[in-house]
């Protein structure tokens, strides 16, 4: 019995250096790791797994379709292909699981959760398997990964998609730092809008937003975006940047939300109307010319991308009242381009006009 023992751990003395994963043997190539965006690759039997996609970020905005470039090849090519299974998925931005999107195995494909129906696999003899997602939403934009598994291996590399957008802080009629994280998720939904990320922010800071009061954002942290260093906001010590207050409890705080709303494929306008309304009557006199109340995010959106530019002061759909200012001028606000705020005056009030959106 020990003769035999030996015998049988012999042969393994040849190969105690290689790592054991799955009942397969795998080189340990430093190759073998996934370098992130555009580039990944596994070795097997010295056939090299190679899954590319695009190195720079794509952008597009809400409602239109995108195609997220994905294909796969072998080094040296195979002589007979393998039976390959192709899964997409959407990784998590805020510690929540990742959602998957799609996966196929040959010509059957199955989509999963808000994804159903909007997503679709292009496959070609070039061993393309991009993923196709139409009528885009907010909630779209992030990192999503192909991966490629061939039964006896899988790579994968990630594509990064981000939808053109503009970042506003936002509070509730309320007044200042009323929001837990949860509600602060429901306040940008309710202006056509999501809970901005860090990197939605920060490029926001780098294009000159300046604000002092702290937000949630779309991790769970709390920060504000300052250029100009000052005595009330944080002090003239600190240099400006995104300042952070770091992660907080989701229900225990209350703060703002800095949300992220997306380039419209509707209009907003400024509706010309003999007189001035009360809230109620700026909603009806939106619906009777076929169009309803615009949201704050839809009025940022506009203000940004469709260069809306008008001097009077509107209500919209959360009973605030507003105006865009793309070109500063006398009697017309501050000297910086920017949405102007009038904040929540009484719904009763007849000084104001209001703001439409109307969707195409």
């Amino acid at each position: 019995m020990g003769l035999l023992f030996l015998a049988l751990l012999l042969p393994l003395a040849h190969v105690s250096a290689l790592p054991f994963y799955n009942g397969f043997y795998y080189s340990n190539s430093p190759h073998d790791q996934n370098p992130g965006n555009g580039y990944g690759e596994g070795l097997f039997n010295r056939v090299k797994l190679v899954v590319e996609t695009p190195e720079e970020t794509l952008f597009s905005y809400q409602g239109a379709n995108v195609t997220l470039p994905c294909r796969y090849h072998y080094k040296p090519a195979l002589v007979s292909p393998r039976p390959m299974r192709i899964k997409w998925w959407k990784l998590s931005e805020n510690g929540a699981l990742d959602e998957d999107v799609l996966v196929a195995i040959g010509l059957r494909h199955r989509s999963f959760g808000d994804y159903r129906g909007r997503v679709y696999l292009w496959q070609d003899e070039d061993n393309k398997v991009s993923l196709e997602i139409q009528d885009l939403r907010l909630e779209d934009s992030g990192r999503y990964r192909c991966e490629v598994i061939d039964g006896l291996e899988d790579e994968s590399s990630l594509v990064e998609l981000e939808l053109r957008g503009v970042v506003f802080p936002y509070q509730p009629r309320q007044g200042r730092y009323q929001l837990n994280f949860y509600e602060a998720q429901q306040a940008c939904e309710g202006q056509a809008a999501v809970v901005a990320s860090f990197e939605q922010l920060f490029r926001a800071w780098e294009e000159g937003l300046d604000w002092c009061n702290a937000g949630w954002l779309q991790d769970a942290s709390v920060r504000y975006p300052i250029t100009l260093a000052r005595q009330p906001c944080g002090g003239l010590e600190l240099a400006p940047g995104v300042r952070s207050y770091g992660p907080r409890h989701r229900r225990l705080y209350r703060y703002d939300v800095f949300c992220f709303a997306a380039a419209l494929k509707g209009q907003v306008y400024y509706l010309q109307h003999p007189e001035k309304l009360t809230l109620e009557e700026a909603k009806d006199a939106c619906q009777e010319d076929g169009a309803q109340i615009a949201k704050v995010g839809q009025l940022f959106a506009a203000w940004k991308f469709r260069g809306l530019d008008h001097c009077d002061a509107g209500w919209l759909a959360d009973g605030s009242v507003r105006y865009p200012v793309v070109h500063p001028r006398p009697k017309c606000g501050p000297p910086e381009p920017g949405v102007r705020s009038f904040g929540f005056p009484d719904p009763q009030s007849r000084k104001y006009g209001v703001y439409c959106y109307r969707p195409r």
